[in-house]
């Protein structure tokens, strides 16, 4: 494959760190390159050096004679005072862009609902994103730099913008560097992973799942290796210290090499850690919605605003309304683990808020149990603006004096400061004011208030704003011990698998559940799309998305629909099931291991085993297919 460029031995210093040294690298064609590492380490200057943005202190970059690169920076921002159109493709007529697939399928897939005709000046922030990512992707280049592409976009977004990256090139032309913390995004479209992390970027082959199984044997080397060197370290202690006088004669040679060996004690590479905290005990009820819908004045659902205030009371006059959530019936069970999903005004953030009590339905009720202790990871981060002003350890100081973490024998007692350094938050930054933090430091620090109230139903909205992977792997990880309720709206498809057992997806009013998960959700709203299409009869991608994704066909009435005492008995045996699967899947797996232990030449005795296994693998099936009946009847 072609060369189309390299750096050579880039060095660059800011006023208090190295941020590289050393560090040679090369891109070819074909190249799909995902760029991973903690915030702060390097990874958007690296794009900036490798793409001509920035010079190194010391070293080069060179690229291929005539070689054509585009970039999206994060601070990339296009003129607010161009229309949309002009911003996107210029002055170039519309039926010449119109007759590009390239730049009616970007169009379509990131601005569905950005007026074509609208001045960028009075477009959101996200927006005004999606408009200079679809300036840049509308181009032809050789070379193309993302930097956090898909922040902004919501799940179908991210597929959509994966599906374009893979198939904008051909397998051996064309090279992507991109720089993001959705691993779901890594997975699906690059085929190399580099790692930046002290002052140097390590390749790895494949994307992130392919990275993760690589460090994870790197560290597990490094860890035997560390062991042997500790153990030697030990006996040259040992030999260093076997008197005084004893010492004089030893050879000066070996007294040097022992010294070096115990000064060269390394640092932790990721001193990232979370353990579980304390919860407030929940009881059997926590939060139910009972027919519950939802209205705001149309003007100002239209507006966008109001998705958190109390609809108009019955009494007054009744203008015109929009309906956000309608005839919504769900009941929250203690340790349920729900991912939402819907696009961006779909009513959300309205549903959260009937759980917290921030919205008061406009029909139906809401009921509460009396020991819920709701917490919410917010996007605004405004659980910190009290303490702007305040120093790090003051904040958490003021909380308690000492936390603790763990369960049972295992529980230790840990001061702010330590805590804090788990979060990843170092001692150098506890002086530092709250305002003056990054933002994947302000995040740990909004994480870690919360947690420390301890809440027994946490609601994460959009939870991985400003986190990188190392930090996001361990939020996973306290996720997994988590005993209380979680519910959590993000569009990091990764993270929506990987914490929540269930998925649901608030479309057209309606709640709808997802028994096979984000996939299914995807496959919806395409459907949607394409009746949108065929109602309308409009052809051309952007119409189609905007007439179909966007304001999607009417709901079909529902024939079969549960109510009343059968929806009630129906929701009981799905429960019943799920605690008869789990009990299964347990006994499945003691007789896994009864077959393991048996005498191997026993064929009588392994027969036995195989035929129980059998009869309960078979119960499982049959459960299996009871509960997806029962599921379908519930969605009527």
């Amino acid at each position: 494959m072609a060369h189309l460029l390299g750096a050579e031995r880039l060095h660059l210093e800011f006023p208090t760190r190295v941020v590289f040294d050393e560090v040679t690298l090369g891109i070819d064609e074909g190249d799909r390159v995902g760029v991973v590492g903690r915030n702060g380490d390097g990874k958007s200057t690296l794009l900036k050096l490798l793409a001509g943005r920035m010079d190194p202190d010391s070293g080069r970059v060179t690229h291929r004679r005539g070689i054509r690169i585009g970039m999206l920076d994060q601070a990339d921002v296009v003129d607010p005072g161009h229309m949309v159109a002009e911003a996107v493709v210029g002055g170039i007529e519309e039926h010449v862009w119109a007759g590009d697939a390239r730049v009616r399928d970007v169009i379509g897939g990131l601005l569905a609902d950005v007026p074509w005709q609208a001045q960028v000046s009075s477009l959101s922030g996200g927006q005004r994103r999606r408009v200079g990512l679809a300036a840049l992707l509308v181009g032809d280049w050789d070379v193309v730099f993302l930097d956090e592409p898909t922040n902004h976009l919501d799940v179908e977004g991210i597929a959509w913008l994966a599906q374009h990256l893979k198939n904008r090139w051909t397998t051996d032309a064309g090279a992507l560097v991109v720089v993001t913390h959705d691993r779901w995004f890594l997975d699906e479209v690059c085929t190399a992973t580099w790692e930046v992390h002290d002052g140097i970027v390590e390749p790895f082959e494949g994307g992130y799942a392919a990275y993760v199984l690589q460090r994870v044997e790197r560290d597990r080397m490094a860890a035997a290796s560390e062991a042997k060197r500790q153990n030697l370290m030990r006996k040259e202690l040992a030999w260093l210290r076997r008197g005084a006088p004893a010492r004089t004669s030893k050879p000066k040679f070996r007294i040097e090499a022992a010294n070096a060996l115990i000064a060269n004690e390394p640092p932790v590479r990721n001193p990232v850690e979370l353990n579980r905290l304390a919860v407030s005990r929940l009881g059997k009820d926590v939060v139910d919605l009972l027919g519950v819908s939802v209205e705001y004045p149309a003007s100002d659902a239209a507006a966008g605003g109001g998705l958190e205030t109390r609809p108009p009371a019955a009494s007054a006059p009744r203008p015109a309304v929009k309906t956000v959530l309608h005839d919504i019936e769900w009941r929250i069970a203690p340790g349920e683990r729900t991912g939402i999903l819907g696009v961006n005004g779909a009513g959300k953030s309205t549903l959260l808020g009937l759980v917290t009590g921030a919205v008061q339905p406009s029909t139906g009720r809401v009921k509460r149990g009396k020991t819920v202790k709701i917490a919410t990871l917010s996007q605004e981060l405004a659980e910190l603006a009290e303490w702007a002003d305040e120093r790090v350890s003051a904040v958490v100081a003021e909380q308690r004096t000492a936390y603790k973490v763990g369960a049972g024998s295992k529980a230790v007692e840990l001061t702010p400061g330590q805590l804090l350094e788990r979060l990843g938050i170092s001692n150098a930054h506890l002086s530092t004011p709250v305002k003056n933090l990054s933002g994947g430091q302000k995040r740990r620090l909004q994480l870690l208030l919360i947690l420390l109230q301890e809440p027994n139903v946490l609601i994460l909205d959009e939870p991985t704003n400003d986190l990188d992977t190392d930090m996001l792997a361990a939020v996973e990880d306290l996720l997994d011990s988590w005993p209380g309720t979680l519910l959590v709206v993000s569009h990091d498809r990764y993270l929506i698998e990987r914490v929540t057992d269930r998925q649901v997806a608030i479309l057209d009013g309606h709640l709808r559940d997802l028994p096979r998960g984000v996939d299914q959700y995807l496959e919806l709203r395409r459907a949607a799309a394409g009746r949108g299409a065929a109602d309308s009869g409009v052809s051309t991608p952007a119409s189609v998305r905007a007439n179909g994704l966007e304001t999607p066909a009417p709901r079909a009435p529902r024939s079969a629909e549960l109510t009343g005492a059968d929806r009630r008995a129906a929701e009981k045996e799905i429960a019943s099931i799920d605690r008869r699967l789990e009990k299964l899947q347990a006994q499945i797996a003691d007789q896994h291991e009864r077959l393991a232990r048996h005498d191997q030449s026993d064929y009588v005795g392994l027969g036995a085993l195989g035929d129980e296994l059998a009869a309960l693998e078979a119960s499982v099936a049959e459960l299996e297919i009871r509960w997806l009946e029962v599921s379908e009847a519930l969605e009527g």
